[in-house]
């Protein structure tokens, strides 16, 4: 009997988890049966909290964080709990696991000169330029998610109001769009879309350029491309321009509680992280100059 698979069904038809959600859970589990196979144990209902101990040492010896690890121990928590629950093991041998707390890193966020030297590198008239710049505004414009981006649709977006609405399972939001970024959008829709995405059933409001399905890895190179051409020496991701919108808000005098909805956080202390960035901020500009903090 395949468990992982019924595992993703669940996850999907009963926890209507999202598609990173289930795909880092599996990661985690078939990484974890993967292990239990070259220790010669087939079936993961056998694995005991003996085998447990020792692949949490084998992840260490690898050089696995804290964090890591913690994710692991509850991508296998649930995992088990299923399969107990199911009736197809007596015990969850993650029951008497412990998670170390590991220290929560401070995200990092780029500067507002960082942003515009980003979001200006995607300068030229050719498709792929006027595609990328109109990505990078509407990500910075809006926070979304690299995975809600790629997954927009045409319909989501309102230029004429300036807003995208983002709807699921569980949340709805309608988040602004600033004039800048509502012009890109308008360009891409206008000149280039038209001219790469050609099957009339595609929604999808940006592919790649061959008019597919884009993927979070595909942005992700776009990112790292620009930040390069910009010389950003910050080691970027998608979700830092994530981070920056929110800590820019933030900063510029926005409620914590609208960026929270924006953001679509369930809650509020997932947004507070922000509040700390600013702190840290202003708290180290006052230590380094003020005459009488030194």
């Amino acid at each position: 009997m395949n468990y992982i698979d019924l595992f993703t069904a669940y996850l999907y038809n009963e926890k209507k988890a999202s598609e990173n959600t289930v795909e880092s859970y599996i990661r985690d589990i078939t990484q974890f049966d993967t292990y239990c196979t070259s220790k010669n144990v087939t079936d993961l209902t056998k694995a005991d909290d003996k085998l447990l101990a020792v692949y949490f040492e084998y992840l260490s010896g690898k050089g696995k964080s804290e964090a890591t690890k913690s994710r692991i121990i509850a991508s296998l928590r649930c995992f088990y709990r299923f399969l107990l629950s199911r009736g197809f093991c007596t015990s969850n041998p993650l029951d008497g696991v412990k998670s170390k707390k590991a220290e929560r890193k401070l995200p990092d966020i780029l500067d507002a000169n960082e942003i515009m030297l980003l979001l200006s590198q995607p300068n030229g008239s050719d498709y792929k330029s006027i595609r990328d710049k109109a990505m990078l505004e509407l990500l910075y414009a809006t926070g979304i998610k690299v995975s809600e981006l790629i997954d927009l649709s045409v319909s989501d977006v309102n230029l004429q109001i300036g807003i995208i609405h983002l709807h699921n399972d569980k949340k709805e939001r309608i988040i602004p769009i600033y004039p800048a970024a509502v012009k890109s959008i308008s360009d891409y829709l206008l000149n280039v879309r038209p001219a790469i995405v050609l099957e009339n059933n595609e929604d999808r409001l940006f592919t790649n350029m061959t008019g597919q399905h884009m993927s979070r890895q595909g942005f992700w190179k776009i990112v790292k491309h620009y930040a390069s051409e910009a010389g950003i020496t910050k080691d970027i991701t998608p979700h830092t321009l994530r981070h920056s919108f929110a800590a820019h808000l933030l900063e510029n005098g926005a409620k914590l509680t609208d960026i929270k909805e924006m953001l679509g956080h369930a809650d509020l202390s997932s947004t507070q992280i922000y509040a700390q960035i600013i702190k840290n901020k202003y708290t180290s500009a006052y230590t380094k100059f003020h005459p009488l903090a030194r």
